[in-house]
């Protein structure tokens, strides 16, 4: 009796339980098996990228991301099975799955716990999604209590550390969202869900929760730092192109120029006057002033008589121009009859909040073919040079719950609404692509997703206020959507709204400070910018030159075009290295516990410390009139990173690092410092990108080796796809005091066979601020060819 009691024991329970702990399945890509009705798969796209996809028992999950291009990749792998734990490990990450479980633990290649799973961490909620049965999703994982992490997109909280934040990720007016975020260990993970979701960390665990998701699904990625994480991320979701040379010089803009003559006067009024201008950006209402013919694509304005003779003079005066166009079409207007036609609108509230205007479906190509098409005849074919693609969230005014049951080609709105921007923006870039490879594509967007980068588009932080306290916001804002891969970004300099804080607008001192201090932060953003409503903000609106506002402008502009070669050739690395221009201190100083919250400093390129004045100093007010004060200088507290030492570009003092400083911040300085080690091509005085770029300053930092590479191409056409640019690579050798200028890699048509190199070993005497250094170590002409010299 005893004998069947063991038997039947071992039938009804040892033996199920040995049986379920050994199933599993390898696959092509990885392994998947069942665990308490849930499937998992795991699958390797790299050694340093694995996907997790689960979904409930029976359910049968076949999902394309919007997001991931890359095509999984042969990766030999490792897999071990030691009683309940399935072991799969690459070449440079681990996994740990629990067969009991279902936990997966993430660990290095030595070994070393990266991030795990909470137990019982998933959860699947039924849910109606309109008429479709699906579930809501919830997965938790651990974080170690000491680690921070960054990105989730930009939002307004001023934070650059992410734990302890509850965020709902929902596309937004200055939110921006993407289910991201990067460690401080050196990996990433992302959400790959278009839904609403809520990221949520706590001492319960940290967690994303989706609104809609017929499954979990995510990436972990095991970057080794974040310059890694990044470079695997845009592996996966895409490289971002080079944008056109002119696209880094100045731009200004205004809501709005309101006639095709007061657009071009702009441009001609710079250009008298001497001051540095690239870019001209036309706002709304060229096609007319009735709501209902919102967004037509065509210039119905009859001040805009002209629109080809508009252009035209702009790139005579050798500056560019973009104009602003919409998702949502009025109702009187041929593009929202065409779409209307083919059903290719949805119905809820937008801007502006009238019945007349619809936002069309961009997830179905038919309609961003039709989209394209209207832009294409109407207005690229005129020789526009790129789009502000305005309310790319899109903006969903008066919003109801039954707005999210709008039937997209991919579902409901509901289900995919924060992709939104990423198909809209994509439509326009692939469009262009296809029409033409001899201008490349420019988008300017209000927001973003996951993968957005490689559709040639920059993102503006949104319709913010003029106010200190915004402007310090920024600053985190920015970094942190750098960190999730995207790398160019910049606002709206002084604020957009300025009349509720500063009714006098430009007559304001108070103003003028903060639109100063303002420029001068946006004057090391990937764009610069002069945007907003309310008030105008063209240099000349703010006085003349030997006026103090009117300096301060003209000066960070000019140090701005000086400072183009550096810029430009950080900009190529961005698209050949995966590298990041905008780059909070954590990237580069990970191992100085001190900078993993700063909130007010970062670097601009490998080189360049920027700590922005983000308080007013100088101006105060009170009972409706300003004041102004000069007479002593005030300060700013500068945490300079350890592991280097550094060189204030304005006096050429070298500094230890590891330690924190006070600078003197006139209204025309904010505080710069430059890592010893680094090399800095600074070019002549120029008024507008493309200009002739000779001689070059060449500005040698001590104290460390150090090397640059100077790019250069056509400037505006993808012909650097084929190879066709130049790199000249600089190497300096501290110990020895030599500088090596290495062979010329490449050539171009227009390329400067020979050119002139003004080498400075910068000190407290030379190499230092705006100006053109008079004392030059040494003049070098250079025509191609290795040259070393000893300085």
């Amino acid at each position: 009796m005893k004998k069947i009691n063991l038997l039947l024991f071992f039938i009804l329970f040892l033996l199920p339980s040995a049986l379920w702990a050994q199933t599993y399945q390898k696959t092509d890509l990885g392994v998947q098996t069942t665990v308490n009705t849930v499937r998992i798969e795991i699958q390797f796209f790299s050694p340093k990228v694995v996907r997790i996809l689960k979904s409930p028992e029976g359910e049968l999950i076949e999902k394309n991301s919007l997001t991931v291009i890359k095509k999984p990749e042969k990766t030999p792998l490792r897999i071990k099975q030691q009683d309940d734990v399935l072991s799969v490990n690459s070449s440079s990450l681990g996994l740990q799955l629990n067969l009991k479980s279902g936990q997966i633990n993430f660990c290095s290649q030595d070994g070393s716990l990266l991030l795990k799973e909470k137990a019982d961490g998933i959860k699947f909620t039924p849910i109606k999604d309109l008429n479709r049965n699906t579930f809501s999703v919830n997965q938790t994982f651990q974080l170690d209590d000491i680690e921070t992490i960054y990105g989730l997109g930009q939002h307004q909280g001023g934070t650059m550390n992410q734990r302890n934040q509850k965020i709902t990720l929902k596309q937004n007016n200055m939110q921006i969202c993407i289910p991201f975020f990067q460690s401080t260990k050196g990996y990433a993970l992302f959400w790959d869900n278009y839904s609403t979701t809520v990221f949520d960390d706590n001492v319960k665990g940290t967690s994303f929760e989706s609104q809609v998701g017929d499954c979990a699904d995510y990436y972990f990625i095991n970057g080794g730092n974040a310059d890694g994480v990044i470079a695997a991320y845009r592996d996966l979701t895409g490289q971002a192109p080079m944008f056109p040379r002119w696209t880094y010089g100045y731009w200004q803009s205004r809501e709005r120029y309101k006639s095709q003559d007061e657009t071009v006067g702009v441009v001609e009024k710079y250009r008298q006057l001497h001051v540095p201008l690239d870019g001209i950006v036309q706002d709304w209402q060229y096609w007319g002033v009735d709501n209902g013919l919102w967004n037509s694509t065509e210039f119905g304005n009859p001040l805009f008589p002209k629109p080809q003779a508009m252009i035209d003079r702009v790139h005579a005066l050798n500056a560019h121009i973009i104009i602003s166009v919409w998702p949502g079409f009025g109702n009187k207007t041929r593009i929202f009859d065409d779409m209307k036609k083919h059903n290719f609108l949805l119905d809820f509230t937008t801007w502006p909040i009238t019945p007349d205007v619809q936002v069309y479906d961009p997830f179905n190509q038919e309609a961003r073919d039709l989209y394209w098409g209207y832009m294409r005849k109407n207005i690229f074919s005129l020789g526009m040079d790129g789009w502000w693609l305005d309310s790319t969230e899109p903006d969903h005014m008066n919003s109801k719950e039954i707005d999210d049951d709008n039937k997209t080609y991919l579902g409901t709105f509901r289900k995919v609404r924060n992709a939104f921007p990423l198909v809209h923006t994509g439509g326009v870039y692939q469009h262009q692509r296809q029409t033409t490879s001899d201008k490349r594509v420019f988008i300017l967007a209000r927001s973003a997703f996951a993968g957005q980068q490689r559709y040639g588009t920059t993102t503006w932080s949104g319709d913010v206020q003029s106010r200190w306290s915004v402007l310090k916001k920024q600053i985190p804002g920015g970094l942190n959507l750098s960190l999730t891969g995207i790398p160019y970004w910049n606002t709206d300099i002084g604020g957009f709204f300025s009349g509720g804080e500063y009714p006098k607008g430009i007559k304001s001192l108070a103003f003028q400070e903060l639109y100063v201090r303002w420029l001068q932060f946006s004057t090391f953003c990937p764009m610069m910018r002069s945007h907003g409503t309310d008030t105008p903000r063209e240099i000349y609106q703010f006085g003349e030159k030997g006026y103090w506002t009117y300096d301060a402008i003209e000066k960070f502009i000019n140090l701005r075009y000086r400072l183009l070669p550096y810029v430009y050739s950080s900009a190529w690395s961005v698209t050949s290295e995966s590298s990041t221009l905008m780059r909070a201190l954590v990237m580069d100083f990970a191992s100085d516990h001190k900078v993993l919250d700063n909130n007010d400093e970062y670097m601009f390129g490998r080189s360049i410390l920027v700590c922005p004045v983000t308080d007013s100093l100088y101006t105060s007010r009170a009972n409706g009139t300003d004041a102004v004060d000069f007479s002593s200088v005030k300060t700013k507290k500068v945490y300079l990173p350890d592991g280097t030492k550094w060189f204030d570009f304005w006096t050429g003092k070298k500094i230890n690092g590891g330690q924190e400083i006070k600078k003197d911040v006139p209204i025309d300085i904010i505080p710069l410092y430059i890592k010893a080690g680094s090399i800095i091509p600074m070019g002549p005085f120029i008024q507008y990108a493309t200009e002739k770029i000779d001689p070059i300053e060449i500005r040698i930092y001590p104290g460390a080796d150090g090397e640059f590479k100077l790019y250069e191409d056509e400037c505006d056409n993808y012909n650097y796809e084929k190879g066709i640019y130049s790199l000249i690579s600089f190497h300096w050798n501290d110990s020895l005091k030599t500088l090596t200028i290495q062979d010329r890699k490449g050539q171009f048509p227009g390329m400067l066979a020979k050119r002139r190199f003004e080498i400075v070993i910068v000190n407290e005497k030379t190499g230092i601020g705006l100006n053109v250094s008079k004392n030059v170590t040494k003049s070098i002409n250079y025509s191609g060819k290795r040259i070393i010299t000893k300085l």
